[in-house]
């Protein structure tokens, strides 16, 4: 799937999930802490919607992300296994590259998440922030990784657990890609 459809089709599902639930443009933008012009870009599918604002979208409509990202409803509650490589793309035109590891369990209390920040993105350390709280553990490359007025590096085997509320920004070190496991409790 390309990007722009994804794009479009996550900003379709939460349109239509805002309408079936009585809620307003200017009552989302509100939730989610931006203008209502900028929501409606976001709900036009003229603009990307962050994970962090998905994470608010889903927890405020009682949906389950892996629904906003796909249409689709998770259906294990047992277990699932996510295998070597696999998980649910969730194609951004962010500075990372998210891959879904726990898509098809029902009702999440965290969002797991393998993310890779590629060299030579996010330059300008565009930060972002989210409710909830946030551990990174580093698997390979070094990340420059900026929490509200702090920085930090960090090598494989390092780990950062981080209150999300406060802006964050990550970025790759060098010519090789960082890869992190992201757990986000919201």
């Amino acid at each position: 799937m390309s990007d722009y459809k994804q794009v479009n089709d996550i900003a379709m599902r939460i349109k239509d999930l805002r309408e079936i639930s009585d809620y307003t443009v200017e009552q989302v933008a509100e939730i989610l802490n931006i203008s209502v012009a900028e929501y409606i870009k976001l709900e036009s599918g003229e603009v990307d919607f962050p994970i962090s604002y998905l994470l608010k979208i889903s927890e405020t409509f009682k949906v389950d992300t892996t629904e906003l990202l796909t249409g689709k409803s998770p259906h294990m509650n047992v277990y699932t296994v996510t295998r070597n490589g696999q998980g649910h793309d969730i194609v951004r035109h962010d500075h990372y590259i998210y891959k879904n590891l726990a898509f098809n369990f029902q009702n999440r209390k965290v969002e797991p998440l393998f993310v890779t920040v590629p060299p030579d993105t996010n330059r300008k350390m565009r930060p972002n922030s989210h409710e909830g709280q946030e551990f990174d553990y580093i698997l390979s490359g070094t990340m420059r990784i900026v929490i509200g007025e702090n920085e930090l590096i960090l090598r494989p085997g390092d780990c950062v657990y981080y209150d999300s509320l406060h802006p964050h920004a990550m970025q790759a070190i060098g010519d090789e890609p960082v890869n992190f496991l992201a757990i986000v409790i919201p």
